[in-house]
């Protein structure tokens, strides 16, 4: 469509998406003409407007109104006006410094990530984990209270995670000493996938030296790790600021609709793990994708990827659709190329280095 519209026509549309984002309100032709600051005058304005009303591109909450960008004007903005240019060194440095107190702690550094952009972004942070498939060094079992446990993963670089599981009532601690020194000995310098059949296996014929309980633990342990059936791991952070802009999403029944499908980890996970057939960021705005049918948000999101730049997850944030995208697509951007790197550097990699990124692609 963008090719059946004139170069008046995508300066009006933009002009009137830029003051929607800016305001969340409609605009009318006097405003619209004191903004574009040309000899158009309000009558030629609003011609112009009710073309772009014609073609779906505009709407008037009511007769008297001006006008506001529809769903399907603001995606036809988002893929084919709209500029985007990298995020700046200064908000590149902010960001890397924000990451440096997590050291190599796995699960804080994926929290720290969905914090950061969400703050940053005044969005929803979402951040799909990678499956770890990387060699490892130890896995332990801490008990936290009756029923519970903690497993504790060691990669051979120092990455660590951990995951709270159920365990049997009354465990002893012996048990879960046991459950983890039996897979330690077995993972050590080897991969979760590379030696479960042989675990298994063993458990099942009886070989190993585990009592009933620790076996459980440990045939329990590896279920939540390996995902039972490849399930991936989704955080979500700053539902709350999604508050911030009712006026803007619509009333509540849409913001509900919208924590719904934040709370559909499934749907979520399929949906960011579209990212893993594209190159750069995605953006999808309102009913794109059926998850966001009827909620008055978008999603923008991009992989991040490893040192053999295979894709290992997936970053982003969700929020209304009139959310900054010339600022949010650069941001989310960077966060995804910053957590490859710390998650899977490069050999004689330097944080802050040269941007290796490649760029976006929206959806």
């Amino acid at each position: 469509m963008i090719e059946e519209l004139n170069q008046r026509s995508r300066d009006v549309l933009r002009a009137v998406i830029d003051a929607y984002l800016e305001t969340g309100g409609p605009i009318g032709s006097r405003s619209l003409a004191r903004r574009l600051g040309s000899t158009l005058s309000p009558a030629t304005l609003r011609n112009v407007m009710a073309d772009l009303e014609e073609m779906g591109l505009l709407q008037a909450p009511h007769s008297s109104a001006g006008r506001l960008p529809t769903e399907a004007g603001l995606s036809l903005f988002v893929h084919g006006i709209l500029e985007i240019g990298a995020l700046g060194e200064d908000e590149q440095r902010d960001l890397e410094d924000r990451f440096a107190s997590v050291g190599g702690h796995f699960d804080r550094m994926l929290e720290q990530a969905g914090e950061v952009i969400s703050g940053l972004s005044s969005c929803a942070g979402l951040v799909l984990a990678p499956k770890i498939d990387r060699p490892l060094r130890q896995i332990d079992f801490v008990h936290l209270g009756p029923g519970r446990a903690m497993v504790v993963l060691v990669t051979e670089d120092g990455m660590v995670e951990n995951r709270v599981m159920e365990v049997p009532l009354g465990i002893p601690s012996s048990s879960l000493t046991m459950a983890g020194n039996f897979l330690t000995t077995r993972l050590a310098g080897r991969t979760l996938d590379e030696t479960r059949a042989a675990i298994e296996g063993e458990i099942m014929a009886h070989q190993a030296q585990l009592d009933e309980l620790a076996a459980r633990v440990v045939q329990q342990g590896l279920a939540i790790w390996l995902g039972q059936g490849e399930n991936r791991r989704l955080i979500v952070r700053g539902r709350s600021q999604l508050l911030k802009d009712v006026e803007a999403l619509g009333d509540l029944d849409r913001i509900g609709r919208l924590f719904e499908a934040l709370e559909m980890r499934e749907s979520m996970t399929r949906l960011i793990e579209l990212t893993k057939d594209a190159e750069g960021v995605q953006i999808f705005v309102g009913a794109e994708n059926a998850a966001f049918a009827g909620t008055g948000c978008s999603l923008v999101v991009s992989p991040y990827l490893d040192s053999q730049e295979r894709i290992i997850g997936a970053v982003g944030v969700i929020g209304p659709t009139r959310m900054n995208y010339a600022r949010i697509v650069p941001m989310v951007d960077y966060t995804a190329q910053l957590l490859g790197r710390l998650i899977a550097p490069p050999p004689m990699s330097k944080m802050g280095g040269e941007k290796t990124g490649k760029g976006f692609q929206q959806a």
